[in-house]
């Protein structure tokens, strides 16, 4: 039996927002429902290379695979394989860094349709690389956004970010000079960066402001302090188990009780109403997102779907 490859530029050709959330929502939703199965990612490394490797199946998406990736001081190279679901044999190789972005901005806008204010308008931004953009193009789908501020700590390329995401949303986005700005008396707060210490404090985030916590998966990053959990009413994260590998969020309030993993709710129950998410106005609400391997699963079987019905990619040997 063949395998199918799909180059980056292929997948680029079906990958859609619209498309994303539709297949993580849906995998959330399977999740919920016990009928998918995500692996917390793993790694191993060299003195050069750290593997990542993050597997999954969901029998009702007719879906079973992995993501890899490795990464370097020189980058990062993402695939995902799927497998037959039915008789176990390799369908398919897709390059997956876009994938990568647009399932991780998905999960954020999911879980912001889900626990923002139905009439949150005003959206923060700290960072202004590829995983921002997919942030912003999600959040503006669920809600509508009317403003955006956004942060980096390189003035020209904010302000780049600031030009391309308002050609891309149609929203007024405007570049600002401190996180805070970026925070303050905003209705959602979305953090993509690489920082190891916070860059979001507690005492900036408005009553009733939901926010996105993207860019760490290393227990030893944190991207917002101790304080934004003293403040949150509703903590989620998109996999518990995994969050004990990865989740540097949660290591400080944990450590100084200010957070218990008894206050932290796995997001796919609270989106089919399992747990209730938002329960007032002034609710903060949390979604530590830390990427999971069922979300690159479902949305690459349904862009290799949609590359079987164009025929686009390349036969390849197993």
């Amino acid at each position: 039996m063949s395998v199918l490859y799909l180059t980056e530029d292929e997948v680029g050709r079906f990958l859609t927002m619209d498309l994303a959330l539709e297949a993580v929502g849906t995998a959330f939703r399977k999740i919920a429902l016990d009928e998918a199965d995500n692996i917390p990612r793993r790694r191993c490394q060299t003195d050069h290379v750290m593997l990542h490797i993050l597997p999954a199946a969901a029998k009702t998406l007719g879906a079973i695979g992995y993501k890899v990736y490795t990464s370097t001081k020189q980058g990062a190279r993402f695939h995902v394989t799927l497998f037959d679901p039915k008789t176990g044999a390799m369908s398919a190789i897709l390059e997956a860094d876009l994938i990568g972005q647009f399932r991780t901005g998905a999960a954020s806008g999911v879980a912001t349709k889900k626990l923002a204010r139905p009439d949150a308008a005003r959206v923060g931004c700290i960072g202004t690389g590829k995983q921002a953009r997919t942030q912003l193009l999600a959040v503006c789908k669920v809600r509508a956004v009317t403003t955006v501020k956004v942060y980096g700590r390189d003035a020209g390329r904010r302000a780049a970010f600031a030009a391309r995401m308002a050609s891309e949303t149609g929203v007024e986005v405007v570049p600002v000079e401190t996180p805070e700005e970026a925070v303050s008396g905003l209705d959602i707060v979305i953090t993509a960066t690489s920082a190891r210490e916070p860059v979001v404090r507690g005492a900036w985030v408005a009553d009733g402001a939901h926010l996105n916590l993207v860019g760490s998966n290393f227990l030893s990053k944190a991207e917002a302090d101790v304080d934004v959990f003293r403040r949150a009413t509703l903590v989620t994260v998109d996999s518990k188990d995994q969050a004990r590998l990865e989740a540097g969020d949660f290591v400080a309030p944990m450590n100084q009780g200010v957070l218990h993993w008894s206050d932290v709710y796995d997001f796919p129950p609270v989106l089919i109403g399992k747990y209730p998410g938002r329960t007032s106005p002034r609710d903060v609400t949390v979604f530590k997102s830390l990427g999971l391997g069922i979300e690159d699963v479902a949305l690459a079987a349904r862009v290799l779907e949609l590359a079987k019905q164009q025929g686009v990619g390349r036969e390849i040997l197993p």
